[in-house]
């Protein structure tokens, strides 16, 4: 009976492989493999339930009101913003068209986006100060865009919808869920532009690097808690939980990073040339786009971490946090900070040189991690804690980040 057990584990172990890629192993108490996640929507879905919860806004709400540090001076930096200003008008484009770089074309493409980050402020404005201004801002870019897109083309179309549907869900649950004054007739109208706009480009996933696919899987598990889709929230949880391992590397993971399913890499000389001609891997928190450079891999741990918070909320699949998904976010953070903090490059890493870019000022997506994984979890995180106080309070990226030290310093609720 043992022999007979354990050729059925070998068995098992070697599907597991072939399927997902090498078995993750880690060392932390509690901690659940991603290849072990069964992706599943919750029974029923939270609201507000996009990245912020009722209780974590009212706790901000309060933190303002009050005017205690850090989150009074990022709500008055918010307000500053041109962005959140209730002056500003929507500009909707039937046909958003953005190549590469959203050029050539760039129809649309930094107008959806900065109307999307545009209604979010405003929603928390709305929110913090109960101002009715604030709250018929934002309806007034969400109605403006759902009377008015029909499509997004060229080829930066699927990162596009991802970055600005990231920030379209965010604001609609806000005002959805608050009692803003926006209609039935106009929420239908906003449900209907994800469902035939977005959901459609989005769901799919995308082998270009891994940023693209992360903050489009963001966006379509944002869509489907806004429409209470569950068949939605499991697909774009499967591929997101494909895709954070084969983004994120840790040691136990092999000689090599994993591949995300559907990618056809199927060598490690294979996702070596696709993580930027790394070759060898001594370190845990080595990202994709490490050595391509540390904006885009931003982006990429910023949805990862958006994912992990709106999880949490929803309570489905489970809280992220806990999960190979949190260390991986934990490394990736400590290691990023590290560098973008004076210390010197090893000769072993993307050939001994990297592009910091900006340096922290372009960082600024580590507060969503560092809340979750230092705040609520107690794990010691000193250099993410450092590049977080450095950068607040923290603005975003006027793509899809805006406004985390508002939302996420030191916000223990739940």
């Amino acid at each position: 009976m043992f022999l007979s057990l354990s050729l059925l584990a070998l068995v098992v172990s070697q599907f597991v492989s072939i399927a997902y890629g090498s078995p993750i192993s880690c060392d932390e108490e509690n901690v659940e493999n991603v290849d072990e996640i069964f992706p599943r929507a919750p029974t029923t879905f939270k609201h507000p339930g996009v990245l912020v919860n009722k209780a974590q806004l009212d706790f901000i709400k309060g933190k303002v009101n009050s005017q205690q540090q850090p989150w009074y001076d990022a709500y008055r930096a918010m307000l500053a913003d041109p962005l959140a200003s209730t002056t500003r008008s929507p500009s909707p484009f039937a046909t958003v068209a953005c190549g590469s770089r959203s050029m050539n074309p760039g129809d649309g493409c930094r107008e959806e986006r900065e109307d999307a980050l545009a209604a979010y402020a405003n929603a928390l404005a709305w929110y913090i100060s109960g101002t009715q201004s604030y709250a018929n801002k934002a309806i007034s870019y969400m109605n403006a865009w759902a009377n008015t897109l029909k499509a997004h083309t060229a080829s930066n179309a699927p990162l596009q919808s991802g970055w600005s549907a990231a920030s379209w869900s965010r604001a609609a649950e806000i005002i959805r869920y608050s009692n803003a004054g926006w209609s039935s007739a106009d929420i239908t109208k906003f449900e209907n532009l994800f469902r035939n706009v977005y959901l459609p480009i989005l769901i799919p996933g995308s082998n270009s690097n891994g940023n693209w696919e992360l903050v489009m899987m963001e966006a379509a598990i944002g869509i489907a808690v806004f429409l209470n889709d569950g068949a939605t929230y499991d697909k774009a949880m499967t591929k997101f939980l494909g895709r954070v391992p084969a983004y994120i590397y840790l040691t136990s993971d092999g000689s090599c990073p994993k591949a995300a399913p559907g990618s056809g890499l199927t060598s490690c000389s294979q996702i070596n040339n696709y993580w930027g001609g790394q070759t060898s891997y001594p370190e845990n928190g080595i990202a994709q786009e490490t050595c391509r450079d540390f904006v885009h891999t931003g982006y990429g741990i910023s949805s990862i971490s958006h994912v992990a918070e709106t999880a949490k909320i929803q309570g489905s699949p489970s809280d992220l946090w806990t999960t190979d998904v949190g260390t991986r976010v934990q490394y990736a953070l400590g290691f990023h900070s590290r560098y973008l903090l004076g210390q010197s490059v090893p000769s072993w890493l993307c050939g001994g040189s990297l592009d910091l870019s900006g340096g922290e000022r372009d960082f600024q997506i580590t507060e969503v991690g560092y809340n979750a994984l230092n705040g609520r979890r107690g794990i010691a995180m000193t250099n993410t804690g450092t590049v977080t106080n450095d950068n607040r309070p923290a603005r975003g990226n006027l793509l899809f980040v805006g406004w985390e030290t508002l939302t996420h310093a030191n916000n223990p609720a739940f």
